[in-house]
């Protein structure tokens, strides 16, 4: 059984898990010296992207994981189940916390804390042949890891993300999101993306944070002052092609339960540390996978016309530029590459904050 003193500092690392637009969508309680409870929630509620609660999960998958290599650091094996019985919008999971004499650090600790976005353009010098395999093997058994790396398939992606930019700048549902997520005038955000960090120029950030005050000004801009063409250049054209690779995480089986999407962000998150270990940074590419989910579910994304047309041709794009059948599970997507350590980023609720409890 270990200390208290010593779970909370445990939990102060964990809270560095990265997590959708850092809505950091869990809470914690220390039960005993060998046992904390995080209550998961998702955001499906009001966040368009977060469809069936997948990037909640896949959240709450990276948490635990974190929690799991942090308890290394003090020799404790820490491991962690879904409580039967819990809802789908409110998963619990127990994470049972023993001593392991001998037990060695895991060597991803280091980076929890220096892990971060990195949304500008990146340098294009290609992966060695060594980082490939150290990202391959970080990802674990059940998931496949597939790149594009030359110019063509660069700009392949460029393409696809230009297109699915356009649907989300479009979207009335999606600006709801974005209106709520930036906070802006701010280098670092304790819950949501500072504006220095969002990857535009100044001028373009005092355009957006204007004509985001309203959708109706949304609208007149997209479509009499070409209001997406800036945005979409410097956040995905520009760094889609300013870039080492795009990376695809694959899972080998159909994300169908919760489960699922937890050990995907399991293998996300060791993906990403091991970037980090490399030297290398990341920036989550996530829109075509969701969007992508919209369609293999049939389902409605917006009650704009054309909206849901245009999803789908993204998909079947996106299908092609994979190499992948309709049905296949696609998990997480991201571009890595050398770069200057940003000087913003997303920093998160302290732990007294994030404790259900005193």
């Amino acid at each position: 059984m270990a200390e208290r003193g010593i779970l909370f500092k445990i939990l102060d690392l964990a809270r560095w898990a990265p997590s959708g637009d850092n809505t950091q969508p869990w809470r914690f309680e220390v039960v005993s010296g060998d046992h904390i409870v995080v209550y998961g929630f998702d955001t499906r509620d009001w966040c368009l992207y977060d469809f069936d609660g997948r990037p909640s999960y896949m959240a709450h998958g990276a948490l635990l994981e974190t929690l799991r290599i942090a308890a290394t650091g003090f020799g404790l094996d820490a491991r962690w189940a879904i409580r039967a019985g819990c809802t789908a919008t409110a998963p619990v999971y127990d994470v049972t916390v023993h001593e392991a004499p001998g037990l060695a650090a895991d060597p991803l600790l280091s980076h929890i804390e220096t892990r971060v976005v990195q949304r500008r353009p990146m340098h294009t010098t290609p992966l060695s042949a060594a980082q490939r395999e150290r990202l391959v093997a970080a990802t674990g058994p059940g998931f496949q890891v597939q790149f594009f790396e030359s110019f063509a398939e660069r700009f392949e992606v460029a393409k696809l993300l230009w297109g699915s930019a356009h649907v989300r700048l479009t979207c009335p549902e999606a600006y709801a999101v974005h209106k709520e997520i930036i906070e802006w005038g701010a280098r670092f955000s304790k819950d949501r993306i500072p504006e220095e960090a969002v990857g535009v120029d100044p001028m373009t950030a005092r355009l957006m944070r204007w004509v985001m005050q309203s959708w109706a000004r949304v609208e007149f801009f997209n479509r009499y002052l070409l209001g997406t063409v800036a945005p979409r250049i410097q956040l995905d054209f520009i760094p889609a092609m300013a870039c080492a690779a795009h990376v695809l995480l694959r899972p080998r089986r159909p994300l169908t339960t919760h489960g699922d999407c937890v050990e995907a962000g399991v293998a996300m998150q060791r993906l990403w540390l091991t970037v980090a270990a490399l030297g290398l940074y990341l920036q989550p590419q996530m829109t075509p996978v969701i969007f992508r989910w919209y369609a293999q579910a049939a389902r409605p994304l917006s009650a704009k016309p054309g909206i849901d047309d245009a999803v789908r041709l993204l998909a079947s794009r996106f299908d092609a530029l994979t190499g992948s059948g309709a049905t296949d599970p696609f998990a997480f997507f991201c571009r890595v590459g050398n770069a200057s350590q940003p000087v913003s980023r997303s920093i998160r609720r302290s732990l007294d904050e994030l404790m259900t409890k005193p």
